[in-house]
């Protein structure tokens, strides 16, 4: 049998994660977290990370693996997620690689390109202008500009956003230029999976998530993370809301219904970038024996 990694991606609250684990064990094998927030110790319950119960099920990669202190991108995961592959296959011909950061899937599977060097000129007068506009003005300036990189991009995160205007004011070409050159070619055998709900439906398991997210401690958790509220990987949802409400610009209440409403925008972007890779196979989250059947036959 060829070395395969299976890629199951999806929405966030579509249900990635209990599947996974089911993959994991069909095949005895170990899971790669391809998400850019899970991997960071102080952030559990914001992030969704999977339960203690369910890390200790199958051996998990890319899950606590660094402090909030550390800076992690695309290139970083890259490089660690193709160590953990071979790890994974010295003992086993199948690894599982999970999540719904769509450039770290596509880091993975494709390689990533070299980033282009800022000149500081353009990095400084985009930042004083974002301090003095605010994140409204970021926003207007990419949908204006670079709306393909707008319609993927985390909207509530002023360092992505920031960074895809510097690469367009230094280069004149979109960000995502530099995500799509030359692919580098794998070892290993792809295959890739996608999931997803009726629209209503994945609205609904978001609203629930995070209600349950408040309910363990949301706010204490962001709290703990206050020292570090610059970092790149707190500028995203369910912290950025919690912040505000601590800086008494919201209610706690508007702090909820915004994570809910931000949530939802995250999970059409997530599925915008996903259903642009045509190698997806595309399976409703409810049919887990279809999807494992599939997966069976596609090993034969």
């Amino acid at each position: 049998m060829q070395k395969t990694v299976i890629v199951l991606a999806g929405p966030t609250a579509s249900g990635k994660t209990a599947l996974a684990i089911r993959m994991a064990q069909l095949f005895d094998t170990a899971i790669i977290s391809a998400d850019s927030r899970q991997c960071y110790r102080e952030l559990s319950i914001g992030t969704a990370k999977p339960s203690p119960e369910e890390l200790q099920t199958v051996p998990h990669y890319f899950i606590d693996s660094h402090s909030i202190k550390e800076e992690v991108n695309a290139g970083l995961f890259e490089r660690l997620a193709l160590q953990y592959t071979q790890d994974i296959f010295a003992q086993r011909e199948v690894a599982v690689m999970c999540g719904g950061t769509g450039l770290y899937i596509k880091a993975f599977t494709e390689g990533i390109d070299d980033m282009p060097l800022i000149p500081p000129g353009i990095r400084e007068a985009i930042s004083k202008q974002y301090e003095k506009e605010g994140l409204p003005w970021l926003q207007q300036m990419l949908q204006q500009q670079d709306p393909d990189f707008y319609a993927i991009a985390e909207t509530q995160n002023p360092q992505r956003l920031m960074r895809a205007l510097e690469v367009l004011e230094a280069t004149g070409r979109s960000i995502t230029a530099f995500r799509s050159a030359n692919r580098t070619p794998r070892d290993f055998r792809i295959i890739k999976i996608a999931i997803t709900l009726p629209k209503e439906l994945l609205h609904q398991q978001i609203h629930t998530r995070v209600d349950r997210m408040m309910e363990a401690g949301l706010v204490a958790e962001v709290k703990s993370v206050l020292p570090y509220r610059s970092h790149n990987a707190l500028q995203t949802v369910g912290y950025q809301e919690v912040f505000d409400y601590l800086d008494e610009k919201n209610s706690l209440d508007q702090a909820q219904d915004l994570i809910k409403t931000h949530t939802r925008q995250y999970a059409k972007r997530q599925l915008t970038w996903f259903r642009k890779d045509k190698d997806f196979q595309w399976f409703d989250a409810r049919d887990q024996e279809a999807i494992l059947q599939y997966l069976q036959k596609e090993m034969c």
